[in-house]
């Protein structure tokens, strides 16, 4: 495609993600701007547009992909309508930004880069946290030598079970629409963040299962997890869990780096000289690192580090270990 001047961005699904996270990095971003959105309630999708000072607003997907002056797509929608959207936007010869997960399984996750290579458009995805200054940071320290060799990494996530009505269930913990649970929706990030940080997983085994019964997703998952640098790991994602907890820990011959991968507080990187705690926060607006690279790539000034064939590596190491619980769900 050619290359762009300044992007005009369109989003499909304003939801809630758009409201902060997200929304705001495309009018904050240089050469970018936000010029149209959709969302089926029309009325909200008017709402949205007015708050954001956002021109234009569509109830229908196919107007805003085929008004001329929206350059690139960002995908904000639940999982469930990924594949079908980016598919549309690939068929108008639009750029796709797509949320993260990338889809509910790596097979969605082919069809959407087929369409786009065969139409000749990038596709990005937004697991952003491979561009915030926070993980960067990580990376820089990795890559300076302060824990000396990688060696293994462990993850832990856990979070007691949600309060939710049985019979109003967010769609995060519904499979059809989302993949799958909580550990899609969350553990997702970290594993795309390990595959920047030490390689892409080369195997991978681990169960996945649902122990509270509060819904048909999984809450519990273990994983045994080998990377392309060495680094081998185990990771415990419980939903489920009486303490929360959210740890990293990559262990090196030299040292000890350990982080959150959803908390703002300092990293902390212990050596034979001590433990120092190293300020690594947040962005205001936590997609606008990686919105950046992703207008940057689309007008020639630099490369995204968060592809659709990266991101699908994600999506494999998810169906792998999601293999036992959607195995169970597949026999009733």
């Amino acid at each position: 495609m050619a290359q762009l001047e300044r992007v005009r961005w369109g989003i499909i699904g304003v939801g809630q993600v758009t409201e902060v996270k997200s929304g705001p990095a495309f009018q904050q971003a240089e050469r970018s701007e936000l010029v149209a959105v959709m969302r089926r309630d029309g009325a909200k999708a008017a709402d949205w547009a007015r708050r954001h000072g956002v021109a234009r607003s569509y109830d229908d997907a196919d107007a805003l992909l085929a008004d001329p002056e929206v350059d690139a797509v960002y995908v904000a929608t639940p999982p469930d309508t990924h594949a079908h959207y980016a598919l549309r936007a690939a068929a108008a010869g639009k750029p796709v930004y797509v949320e993260k997960p990338m889809a509910r399984t790596a097979d969605e996750c082919d069809a959407m880069i087929r369409a786009c290579e065969d139409a000749g458009v990038p596709l990005f995805v937004a697991y952003y946290r491979r561009a915030m200054p926070r993980f960067r940071t990580v990376a820089a320290l990795l890559a300076d030598g302060a824990i000396g060799r990688p060696r293994a990494v462990s993850v832990r996530l856990q979070r007691p079970a949600g309060m939710w009505d049985a019979e109003h269930l967010p769609w995060r913990v519904d499979p059809a629409v989302s993949g799958g649970g909580l550990f899609v929706d969350l553990g997702s990030h970290t594993l795309d963040l390990l595959d920047q940080l030490l390689g892409p997983v080369t195997r991978v085994e681990g169960t996945s299962v649902n122990q509270g019964g509060r819904h048909r997703a999984e809450d519990l998952v273990t994983a045994s997890l080998s990377f392309e640098s060495g680094v081998h790991g185990v990771g415990l994602w419980s939903f489920d869990a009486h303490e929360r907890l959210d740890e990293v820990e990559i262990v090196g011959d030299g040292g000890t780096l350990r982080f959150s991968s959803f908390g703002e507080e300092p990293l902390r990187l212990t050596t034979a000289d001590g433990t120092r705690h190293v300020p690594a926060p947040y962005p205001a607006t936590v997609q606008l690192p990686l919105v950046q690279t992703v207008v940057d790539a689309l007008t020639g000034r630099g490369e995204c580090p968060s592809t659709g064939r990266s991101a699908r590596r994600t999506a494999a190491v998810v169906d792998a270990l999601l293999a036992d619980h959607r195995a169970s769900l597949a026999s009733g």
